[in-house]
């Protein structure tokens, strides 16, 4: 039995082993996975390798990564959020776009081409940073949570946000194809219009009925048709696929599905954008860079100086100290993964030559290969250890990243969030319960859809930045199996869980939680208590029983626990405990 090669099977055998072997690779010695997914498609691609000779065609269709992408970027733009960061973004992401912009259009125009469409395409396109390798180096050199990483986290959100404006600029450049284009100027406006109506009035109903009758699969299948559905009906209207996924993400922004939608998509989009890197590697001319190496080596070089000096200068103006402003410089004067997305829709509508395509795309991989050396570079030079810079946490404008996570939202978990919310402790609440989820609403709460014992959706939630974790689930296996994750991946948390009974207690106990919270032990304490006091005790006499009683069993569940399998062996022990407390309060009766 033989293979064919152009086996679509192959092909994604060649894929897989590519992204394992160069991905790993390139993350080990600091360079990023962006930059393995280009390298592995350079060498698989037609110009090294040869195993794929149709990037194109895998261009075209890996393009849904990036769909999936900018509606992750919509999902985390709350509207508050935004307004919230107003200042940073207008002034400092909107000074930085403008004047890179400014300088290295001026630069292309007046060296190298003094063509407008193809100079502001060219420009804009070099002007924005990488996201995802910027993000990860910021978090890397212990700096995105400060204040100054604040800054620059508010220039790469600014750049995101001009994306789609962009997006539409070419868009709008490129010659019209279609014959019936000025009849039908009316499908832009009615498809936003009916994307906007139905985001708002008819995807959380929809969703709502899915968690409540539907599985995991179903909630992953509409999660993916909502991206897919809103994209292309941006695209029957001659829009951007990407304004409809990011319109669809930012209307869902403060949805009771968020964090779900996150996790659904999240692998998607991941494999899908590393698929789209790989296709842009098989795309790039190596031959070159290997007939003018010095040439686009020096304009790479050029271009990160520019956007480093603009936003240095920038940075220091906003009061940063010269060094933390020149790293912040360093760190985002890479060219990123949307410039290749828009070097791709302008070679797709034939706006720009494809030699010009080639080298810009190789200018912006070798920016990414480049940040990291100049940035260990600058370093030396400024002597500015990024490990010792101000890690003051102040993301509470970017993130929603709570004190207190609550998994399981019923009576138990409420009383706490209430006595939380009153004193103005963010905390998130996890509820698989679409019904009470609709209710706790009504009041105020704070509460998301979602499957607490996924931890992928926990990850999601922000489970690393919690300080205490109450596990209220019902289901006693689900709370074991919770909280013994949470122990071993997350030992400094504080875990405090709800228990039903004593055998729940002792099982929570073995897995590790600080706090075990019997249910119905302190009301029936009270009660009894209260009794006590009915039938002549004193005050203090009842109080006296009650302590008593809760250290004579606190002492009989230690001997217990260490029996947990032996049912017999823990009933003869609260047997023996029955006699002991008899005996205890005989000796302490009141005269």
């Amino acid at each position: 039995m033989t293979i064919e090669a152009s086996n679509p099977l192959v092909n994604i055998l060649y894929f897989l082993i590519a992204a394992t072997i160069t991905v790993p690779l390139f993350r080990r010695i600091g360079l990023g996975s962006i930059l393995g997914y280009l390298c592995a498609g350079t060498v698989i691609g037609p110009q090294c390798l040869g195993l794929i000779m149709e990037p194109q065609s895998i261009l075209h269709f890996s393009e849904i990564g990036v769909i999936l992408f900018l509606f992750l970027i919509g999902l985390e733009i709350n509207p508050q959020k935004l307004w919230q960061m107003r200042s940073d973004i207008c002034l400092l992401g909107g000074s930085q776009l403008l004047l890179s912009a400014l300088a290295i259009g001026s630069i292309y125009y007046l060296f190298i081409s003094n063509s407008f469409t193809p100079t502001l395409l060219i420009a804009l396109a070099l002007t924005l940073s990488s996201t995802a390798f910027a993000v990860q180096l910021m978090a890397e050199k212990n700096i995105l949570g400060s204040r100054d990483g604040r800054r620059g986290f508010a220039i790469l959100l600014m750049q995101d946000l001009a994306v789609i404006p962009i997006l539409l600029i070419a868009q709008s450049m490129a010659p019209d194809t279609s014959a019936d284009a000025d009849s039908t100027w009316w499908l832009a406006p009615l498809a936003i219009a009916a994307l906007l109506f139905g985001g708002h009035f008819f995807i959380n109903p929809c969703l709502a009925l899915i968690a409540r009758y539907g599985g995991r699969e179903s909630m992953t299948a509409a999660a993916l048709l909502i991206v897919v559905g809103s994209a292309l009906m941006m695209e029957i209207a001659h829009l951007s696929m990407g304004l409809g996924a990011f319109a669809a993400g930012i209307l869902l922004a403060n949805s009771n599905f968020r964090h779900q939608l996150e996790t659904d998509i999240e692998p998607f989009k991941g494999l899908l954008l590393g698929l789209f890197f790989i296709a842009i590697g098989m795309t790039l001319n190596i031959q070159q860079l290997i007939d003018h190496p010095f040439s686009l080596l020096g304009y790479t070089l050029a271009l990160m100086v520019v956007k480093a000096s603009i936003i240095t200068l920038l940075m220091w103006l906003s009061k940063v100290t010269f060094k933390k402003a020149l790293l912040l410089g360093t760190l985002l004067s890479q060219s990123g993964e949307f410039g290749f997305v828009i070097m791709a829709q302008a070679i797709n509508q034939q706006l720009l030559p494809p030699d010009t395509v080639a080298q810009i795309t190789l200018i912006i991989g070798l920016s990414m290969g480049l940040t990291t050396p100049l940035l260990l570079i600058v370093e030396r030079l400024i002597k500015e250890n990024p490990n010792n810079a101000d890690t003051t946490q102040d993301f509470d404008h970017i993130n929603e990243e709570p004190e207190v996570l609550i998994l399981g939202f019923g009576r138990f978990g409420q009383i706490t969030g209430r006595i939380l919310s009153a004193a103005k402790i963010p905390f998130t609440a996890i509820d698989k319960d679409i019904k009470q989820i609709h209710f706790l609403k009504r009041f105020g709460n704070h509460v998301y859809f979602g499957d607490p014992t996924r931890t992928d959706l926990l990850e999601q939630s922000g489970v690393h930045q919690a300080k205490t974790v109450i596990v209220a689930t019902d289901n006693i296996d689900h709370t074991v199996a919770i909280a013994s994750w949470l122990k071993n991946n997350l030992p400094s948390c504080t875990i405090i869980a709800r228990a039903r009974d004593r055998l729940n207690a002792m099982r929570l106990i073995e897995a590790g939680v600080d706090h075990v919270i019997r249910e119905v032990f302190d009301g029936s304490l009270q009660a009894a208590q209260l009794t006590l006091t009915t039938l002549g005790y004193t005050d203090s006499e009842a109080a006296n029983y009650i302590a008593l009683f809760k250290e004579h069993d606190a002492e009989l569940m230690s001997r217990a626990q260490k029996h947990t399998a032996d049912e017999e062996k823990i009933a003869s022990i609260n047997r023996e405990g029955k006699d002991e407390l008899e005996a205890l309060f005989n000796r302490n009766k009141p005269s």
